[in-house]
């Protein structure tokens, strides 16, 4: 009996012992199924987000193809796209689209189209000229409350002219994101030969005026001038330079009577006579026959780059330096920036201003515009950094002496862009030709045409 019962006792224990060690496997079974279960709902979760299209969720961008600079481009979405992806690290949840291929020439009229489509990007570039345009129709909200309450954002980052091509009227409607100041291209060639030196930052006029008379001259001994000081050098840029600002804000008058636009004439009088009437050209100094032209930076980067520079201004060395100074003026150089802007429609005010600020503010995305575009970044840490520096004399193939660039910035002027304006300069245009092809009085001209002006636009409102 006793046997028969610790038999029984020790099959129990046995059945016991199996049983829990089936528990026991069982369980673990389950714990690791269930953790490939959550797993594959995770690695699930994550190729939904990243293939499915977002449902309510999307934001659109107005964008153009190619180069804001009109310079040969195949890398221009690149910066959009890394900027995106930035974007959708931090909003997983939104799907970002662009219209690609839209040419830059098309692109005010297809945004215009889009208007009166009630169909608007949430946010898109603006170029400086339509951006009074864009804010007088109501078409881009005012970012005034969204600058105030983000107290990450700092106005103070940007160049300061850059940033002002964004306002219109009192309000900030739009946030720049690449410009280019305009400068004085040199001709170092024709300096070195005719033992000029540089000219310094500071430089003048009358400086100008003298080193223009010194290399303007017959060079293969004929007695027939075939070298010049100065093409494509305009009264725009004799204004500028001078200090002259030609209309109020609205464009509503002008003042054609200053004594700077007066100096500003005279000063072009005398730059004419030295190339005793020959029309100088842009081609005479792509072919090495002209000490100085004005330029975009951005014409500089691009036409000293390696891909380029067997196709222009390649026969001579050259540099660009800061505009020279009027008597009533400074070193001034005019700015073309492009911005970018939110639509009065977006639903998306919150995430539309996000993506703003990648594109605009962020340093990593910014530095991307000295890889893949020709212009420069308008946050001063970015421009002014060695790492730039670097990169622009790496692409340059040359000594480039940062310096000239960020003085031209700091001095860098916006002219009121008004509704209007390209046709309010043409009329200025038309009378500081006049003034310049007749013998009269310069101050009585001035007042006959301040009238002329003045009327127009009168007319024009």
């Amino acid at each position: 009996m006793n046997s028969s019962a610790d038999g029984t006792l020790e099959d129990e224990d046995n059945m016991k012992s199996i049983f829990n060690d089936f528990m026991d496997s069982r369980f673990k079974r389950l714990v690791a199924a269930a953790v490939l279960i959550l797993l594959s709902i995770i690695l699930m979760s994550g190729i939904y987000q990243k293939w499915i299209p977002r449902k309510g969720k999307k934001l659109t961008i107005g964008v153009f193809a190619g180069s804001y600079w009109d310079i040969e481009n195949g890398y221009y979405y690149r910066i959009l796209d890394d900027a995106i992806e930035e974007f959708q690290k931090v909003y997983p949840e939104y799907e970002v689209t662009y219209t690609s291929g839209i040419l830059k020439s098309d692109y005010s009229e297809w945004l215009a189209e889009k208007m009166l489509q009630g169909d608007v990007p949430d946010l898109f570039f603006v170029p400086a000229d339509n951006l009074a345009a864009f804010a007088g129709i109501g078409a881009l909200r005012s970012l005034d409350n969204l600058i105030v309450l983000d107290r990450g954002f700092d106005p103070g980052a940007f160049y300061s002219s850059a940033y002002q091509t964004g306002r219109e009227n009192g309000v900030q409607y739009a946030l720049p994101y690449e410009c280019a100041p305009n400068m004085m291209f040199v001709n170092k060639t024709i300096l070195d030969r005719e033992g000029i030196p540089l000219p310094d930052p500071d430089w003048t006029w009358e400086e100008f005026l003298q080193i223009c008379g010194k290399v303007t001259h017959s060079t293969d001994g004929t007695g027939v001038v075939n070298q010049y000081g100065i093409s494509g050098y305009s009264w725009v840029d004799a204004f500028s330079t001078n200090g002259v600002e030609l209309f109020d804000e609205e464009g509503k008058s002008c003042d054609f009577t200053t004594p700077q636009i007066g100096e500003a004439i005279s000063f072009l009088e005398r730059l004419q006579a030295g190339n005793s009437g020959y029309n100088v050209s842009g081609r005479d100094f792509s072919n090495g026959n002209v000490a100085f032209q004005p330029m975009m930076f951005s014409e500089y980067r691009a036409y000293k780059s390696r891909e380029l520079s067997l196709k222009k201004y390649s026969g001579f060395e050259w540099e660009c330096i800061t505009m020279p100074a009027g008597p009533s003026g400074d070193n001034f150089s005019r700015l073309d920036t492009l911005c970018i802007g939110l639509s009065s429609r977006t639903s998306q005010e919150k995430a539309a201003w996000e993506l703003m600020k990648i594109l605009t503010c962020e340093k990593k995305i910014q530095r991307e515009i000295f890889d893949y575009s020709e212009g420069i970044s308008p946050l001063k840490e970015v421009t002014e950094s060695k790492e730039t520096a670097d990169l622009i004399r790496e692409g340059t193939g040359s000594a480039f002496n940062m310096d000239t660039l960020h003085r031209a910035m700091e001095k860098s002027v916006i002219p009121p862009r008004f509704a209007g304006y390209e046709e309010a300069l043409e009329q200025v245009s038309t009378a500081v030709r006049s003034i310049l092809e007749s013998n009269s009085n310069v101050q009585m001209e001035q007042i006959i045409w301040n009238r002329t002006i003045n009327n127009y636009l009168k007319t024009r409102r």
